[in-house]
């Protein structure tokens, strides 16, 4: 069994058919038997990403709507969520001075690293950070967090 930790930009794809899709969707399969991990604020992340979709109409609202939906049922019974704590605050302000990041993005990668930290000092396997922001991935790996974008997995 494999642990992933799915930032927003990732997870989003499992709501709204793109590149990478079809790979998201695998590891997100019941019998794959993954472990997926997210942080609290991708929640609205996701919600908010649906309908700036349907407002500019990349998506209709209906299917905003119908994703909506479905991601909340996940959301409450499917990943493991992380929560943003003091700790998860401070380690976000360091990476996002160190790698330039927005502050959303700082919070997904400190919510991240925090988790591997806790999985490391159990003795339990590491996780694999899954995003689809380039810049987001490359801080990831300098921080030694092993990453993949399901945008290489069309």
């Amino acid at each position: 069994m494999t642990h992933y930790y799915f930032d927003s930009s990732a997870l989003v794809k499992r709501y709204v058919a793109e590149t990478g899709t079809a790979w998201v969707n695998s590891l997100c399969a019941s019998s794959s038997g993954h472990t997926l991990y997210t942080v609290r604020i991708s929640g609205a992340e996701i919600i908010a990403a649906l309908f700036r979709r349907a407002q500019t109409g990349a998506l209709a609202l209906s299917d905003a709507q119908a994703a909506t939906t479905q991601f909340k049922i996940d959301f409450r019974s499917l990943y493991q969520i992380v929560e943003v704590t003091e700790l998860v605050i401070d380690r976000a302000m360091t990476l996002a001075e160190r790698h330039s990041l927005r502050g959303y993005d700082s919070v997904q990668l400190a919510a991240a690293l925090e988790l591997q930290s806790v999985r490391i000092s159990l003795s339990l396997s590491a996780i694999t950070f899954v995003c689809a922001d380039d810049k987001l991935n490359l801080a990831a790996t300098a921080e030694s967090l092993p990453a993949e974008n399901p945008n290489t997995h069309p």
